[in-house]
């Protein structure tokens, strides 16, 4: 048996290769940015990246507000993850329940189409009243902002099952339980998922805005002093950070959901 000879490596292999242009596109970008902040196209209020890298090292060291880098991150992510987890606990059973129910369905959605195009960030003046400036107002923010997401991906991944799938576990004699374990949760799963990153991405937002607002800590805050010192470097800095971070616990999320449906199809080449 002859075996398939590997083709030599050539240019065209390398420009084709999916990690080489992520790099190209990496690197453009910090280029662009660089020469933008070079040539003072924006004024002096845009940072070159290597000052942002030497005040983002300078924060690992130094305290603001008692913490260093390390904390205000912390404090950060903390937020979100315990907004993010109350969210999800609550929003994908009731979304499932509403799927599933008729009866819950008219019950809840009603109200739910109420305040589904209500705007997290319009909930945090209230929300220091009823909680003040403390833990409790952001995490309750994030809560409502991951809420929405959450519940209507998993609605939806329920009802746009095709009916054909039903009817299959109907002709095998399966009961509306085997409908439900067999198709309707392994089916809306992908759904669901992508409910929950797009709530994690919310969640980042609303602890931003959570943060500018009222806090003591965190990136947003970071954020809110580099403005008031009118350190640009500390500003950007905040903002890339906060994209690291999110981007991270993203990976985190996709992780889960390839363990939890490996079924799940990737299209590529398209």
């Amino acid at each position: 048996m002859i075996k398939d000879r590997e083709s030599p490596l050539t240019i065209l292999h390398i420009i084709r290769n999916e990690f080489f242009l992520y790099v190209v596109s990496f690197l453009g970008f910090l280029l662009i940015w660089d020469w933008v902040a070079k040539e003072q196209i924006l004024g002096k209020s845009l940072a070159p990246p290597y000052e942002v890298l030497k005040e983002l090292t300078r924060l690992t060291t130094v305290k603001l507000a008692g913490k260093d880098l390390w904390g205000h991150v912390w404090d950060s992510t903390r937020r979100v993850f315990i907004g993010f987890a109350i969210a999800s606990i609550f929003a994908v059973p009731l979304g499932l329940l509403m799927a599933l129910n008729r009866y819950i369905n008219a019950l809840v959605k009603p109200v739910f189409d109420i305040f589904k195009p209500m705007p997290p960030i319009a909930w945090i003046s209230i929300a220091i009243l009823w909680f003040g400036i403390e833990e409790g107002s952001k995490i309750f923010i994030i809560v409502i902002g991951a809420f929405v997401p959450c519940l209507l991906n998993s609605y939806n991944g329920v009802r746009l099952i095709e009916p054909e799938l039903y009817d299959v576990v109907r002709m095998l004699g399966g009961k509306r339980r085997d409908e439900i374990l067999h198709v309707s949760f392994p089916a809306a799963f992908p759904a669901i998922f992508s409910g929950l990153q797009i709530s994690l991405s919310i969640a980042w937002t609303c602890v931003l805005a959570a943060e500018l607002v009222s806090s003591r800590s965190g990136l947003g805050w970071i954020i809110i002093q580099g403005m008031r010192l009118t350190k640009p470097e500390l500003v950007i800095g905040g903002m890339a950070i906060i994209a690291l971070v999110a981007f991270l616990t993203s990976l985190l999320v996709s992780g889960l959901e390839r363990l939890a449906c490996p079924w799940k199809r990737e299209i590529r080449g398209l």
